[in-house]
């Protein structure tokens, strides 16, 4: 199976989970997953929240965000090429702290 993300419609998201500004999302899901392409603008954010019955796995491919993660609530700085884990029953926010968009790629799996 191929997802083409560039031809799905990007989807605005005001203040997901309790995030500033919107989160704009090309997803596809069925009935386990969800795949997105996410796109941050500057100062935008994924509010933080616990993934209770999944977990998620985000890839950085433009931009510089700041992730709080669970484990102290610390604020660390992930650039392109790292990825970030939040396992089943962890909490994580994801925000951009750059002057450029914040473009990453998640999946969100249930277990």
């Amino acid at each position: 199976m191929i997802i083409d993300f560039g031809t799905m419609i990007e989807e605005a998201k005001p203040h997901f989970k309790g995030g500033l500004k919107e989160y704009n999302v090309k997803m596809f899901t069925d009935e386990t997953n969800k795949i997105m392409r996410g796109r941050l603008v500057p100062g935008a954010s994924i509010g933080f929240h616990t993934h209770e019955t999944d977990q998620e796995v985000i890839y950085i491919l433009e931009g510089e965000g700041a992730l709080v993660d669970a484990e102290g609530n610390t604020l660390e700085t992930v650039l392109p090429g790292q990825a970030t884990y939040c396992p089943k029953g962890e909490s994580h926010s994801l925000m951009n702290k750059s002057e450029k968009d914040l473009i990453f790629f998640a999946v969100v799996t249930a277990l």
